[in-house]
């Protein structure tokens, strides 16, 4: 059967239906297919360089798993919901396919460092997005900024008129800022470009592998140097999740003075209406729900950090099924800072600064006096 647990064979009885859906994580690891599949492929072909396996048994499985690939891609083969994980469903749907050939895939190989290394993979991924994101908000904001060099406006402290600035010099503050968080994500891209495969469930293979091959098909840097290490902890995904929830912390600064400068008491700015919302009993208003939105998303992600945090605190090596709780959080973390500063760059993009009344507030309460 398809279904049937590919570590059943000890077993005298199935799992229980409603174990077996606690158990599952089909329903999120599912985003991980490609590089799964990927890493998969990887490790066939130096299975067969190594004649660990048959060459044509490793190059039927590459063969397979592309297919796999496709089918998945063109919507004709869907996730079934029963499997334990897409680690499990694709080795099974690989088994189906190719029978006794599809089993040898997992040669040398444990689910322990064959999931370390779809993570880092996904995560390389999902990093150089974020980082280009944070590229393009950063023109943004130097091209706000080149607009209104002469733009006056005052500059404060404890939210009272201090200093006389010019926009541009403030806009420039957050232009820093997120400049550092791209040194951040740069910095954590070197520590998670590492490949973990090859370090079996904690004490590596007995097999004469060749994990470089597989590093260099792979393209990572080097190899994990310690096998206990490479299954046991999620460092990585700590420090992911820390570097995003900085940026987030700077685009919620940044909306909390957009919500300010867009109100009747401020009115520096205008924003659009395709991104702003209204009441449903107040026709009057006009809503910064966009940066209000962010602003609590922020709080989402501190909780995501929160949550790896949590897990991986008390856990004796090596792995644990706690750390299956590791990916709803990272993933989220990634997705909800990717609509983020996606939202947020158009938003900037259309807003009108309304120059007269930020020279007017900065000609006011004797902001000059340090001087």
């Amino acid at each position: 059967m398809k279904n049937k647990k590919m570590w059943a064979g000890r077993f005298s009885k199935e799992i229980d239906e409603k174990v077996n859906d606690f158990n599952s994580s089909i329903s999120f690891d599912a985003r991980m297919y490609k590089e799964d599949i990927e890493g998969s492929i990887a490790h066939a072909t130096m299975l067969g360089e190594c004649n660990i396996i048959d060459l044509k048994e490793s190059e039927a499985i590459v063969e397979g798993l592309k297919e796999i690939l496709k089918d998945i891609e063109s919507g004709k083969l869907q996730f079934d919901s029963a499997s334990e994980d897409i680690h499990m469903f694709i080795e099974s749907e690989l088994t189906e396919r190719l029978g006794d050939t599809g089993k040898r895939l997992h040669t040398a190989r444990s689910r322990n460092d064959q999931v370390a290394l779809d993570i880092r993979m996904y995560l390389k991924k999902e990093i150089k997005e974020i980082e280009n994101l944070t590229k393009k908000l950063m023109r943004v904001l130097i091209d706000l900024a080149e607009k209104n060099l002469k733009t006056v406006m005052p500059g404060y402290t404890h939210l009272q008129r201090a200093q006389p600035i010019t926009f541009a010099h403030h806009i420039m503050a957050y232009a820093q800022m997120f400049l550092r968080d791209l040194g951040r994500l740069e910095d954590t891209y070197k520590r998670i470009n590492i490949m973990p495969l090859g370090s079996g469930a904690l004490a590596s293979t007995t097999y004469l592998i060749n994990r470089q091959r597989v590093c260099n098909l792979l393209g990572f840097d080097e190899i994990t140097q310690n096998s206990l290490d490479a299954v046991s902890d999620r460092d990585f995904c700590i420090e992911l999740a820390s570097a995003i929830s900085i940026l987030m912390m700077h685009l919620s600064r940044f909306s909390e003075e957009i919500i300010l400068w867009c109100s009747w008491e401020f009115k520096f700015i205008e924003l659009d209406d395709a991104y702003s919302t209204g009441s449903s009993i107040m026709p009057q208003k006009k809503n910064p729900d966009i940066t209000e939105l962010i602003r609590g998303k922020t709080g989402r992600v501190y909780g995501d950090l929160n949550t790896l945090l949590t897990i991986m605190k008390g856990l004796p090596l090596a792995y644990n099924k706690d750390m299956q709780e590791d990916k709803e959080a990272i993933f989220d973390a990634i997705d909800t800072v990717k609509l983020c500063i996606n939202t947020f760059i158009p938003m900037l993009e259309t807003m009108t600064i309304i120059k007269k009344n930020m020279r007017e507030a900065a000609a006011k309460g004797f902001i000059n006096a340090t001087d």
